[in-house]
């Protein structure tokens, strides 16, 4: 076995634990062991620690960074050891990272497991024992993190909000959003790591997650949408009666038999949905690219900087998943006509409040 931590990071980690266990506990170290087998793996370190009330078995585990599903690894590890090695001496289990994310410490809080981090942050409950030690992060490591809302990575973020607090498998997020099984893994891998998903059962292609926090999910995706750059052309349409203006684009889409590239959005549409306001005198249209100007020329629109009725965005990819369709008319996913109505204009940020409260119910 080694004697000593070969890593100048993790022996510098462990110093520091070690020290705030021997100033908190008054104890003293009779011997530490390194790389401890059990099984077909190995506990990094196991110190036989002397205390006031006796003697401790303390495993550790070295760990960086540390989230939820991560600790479970270690978490068998250390139950690992307790089931094989229980004798004279209660034994400690402790886990020791660089940093631990607020989730992670509530996990191993209810294993029964103690920990430590860099902050000076430590956790340990024994008989009589309650070290409770708490303090901030001076500054947050800068970490690597995947851009959620763009591309397919969006899709499947659309897809997660859809699934409205069901169970789903990896393959059914994939058929749902239009992606690969690769781009799911990777999101749910990235929102695991941010705590925002999931709870699970069973594993391999069978593991089923379910969306935790759709709120906070969604809430980012304002965020990031909001500072989306968006293709909008402005147009014209004649119509006497504005309260009849969604009527009048729809049939006459539907008169001319243009194909369902196409969707309702924002006020117009979640007004519909959810009345609220009066009426609404602009109609904003999620168009695809290659179908804008068929529309455009087959609906007799008129290019207006000023006076404008008709608003067309050109959208691809999440902005055009989920669309219902009603009565020929096809409108926008509830989350995209709730992400359209952020922009600040008239009343659309009352009308969004309603929509997310009776509507989306998150």
């Amino acid at each position: 076995m080694p004697r000593s931590l070969s890593n100048p990071a993790q022996k510098s980690l462990f110093d520091a634990f070690l020290a705030t266990l021997l100033e908190a506990t008054g104890g003293s170290v009779e011997q530490i062991t390194y790389e401890v087998p059990i099984g077909d793996s190995a506990v990094d370190v196991v110190i036989d620690f002397v205390t006031p009330d006796g003697r401790w078995t303390v495993p550790v585990e070295l760990m960086r960074e540390a989230y939820p599903r991560d600790v479970r690894r270690v978490v068998w590890s250390l139950d690992g050891y307790r089931a094989r090695y229980e004798g004279a001496a209660p034994i400690v289990p402790m886990v020791v990272a660089d940093r631990l994310s607020q989730g992670a410490r509530e996990e191993l809080k209810v294993r029964n497991i103690g920990y430590y981090d860099s902050s000076g942050s430590m956790y340990l409950r024994q008989k009589r024992w309650l070290i409770n030690i708490e303090r901030a992060h001076t500054a947050a490591k800068k970490q690597h993190t995947v851009q959620l809302f763009t591309g397919s990575r969006e899709k499947v973020v659309h897809a997660l909000l859809q699934t409205d607090g069901n169970w789903f498998t990896g393959d059914e997020l994939a058929l749902t959003s239009e992606t690969s099984a690769f781009t799911v893994s990777g999101v749910l891998h990235e929102l695991e790591r941010r705590e925002w998903i999931v709870e699970s059962e069973g594993r391999g292609r069978y593991k089923r997650r379910r969306l935790a926090k759709p709120g906070l999910l969604l809430d980012a995706w304002a965020e990031a949408w909001q500072k989306k750059k968006q293709l909008r052309s402005y147009w014209y349409l004649f119509c006497s009666n504005p309260k009849e203006l969604l009527t009048k684009v729809a049939w006459k889409t539907i008169d001319a038999n243009i194909e369902p590239g196409w969707a309702f959005t924002g006020s117009v549409a979640a007004n519909f949905v959810s009345p609220l306001l009066t009426s609404v005198e602009i109609a904003e249209v999620a168009v695809s690219p290659e179908l804008l100007e068929i529309f455009s020329n087959t609906l007799g629109l008129k290019p207006a900087e000023k006076g404008y009725n008709v608003v067309l965005i050109e959208r691809t990819g999440a902005g055009l998943l989920f669309r219902k369709e009603h009565e020929g008319a096809w409108f926008s996913s509830n989350f995209i006509q709730y992400l359209d109505l952020l922009d600040g204009r008239g009343r659309n940020a009352e009308l969004a409040a309603q929509f997310r409260r009776d509507i989306l119910e998150i």
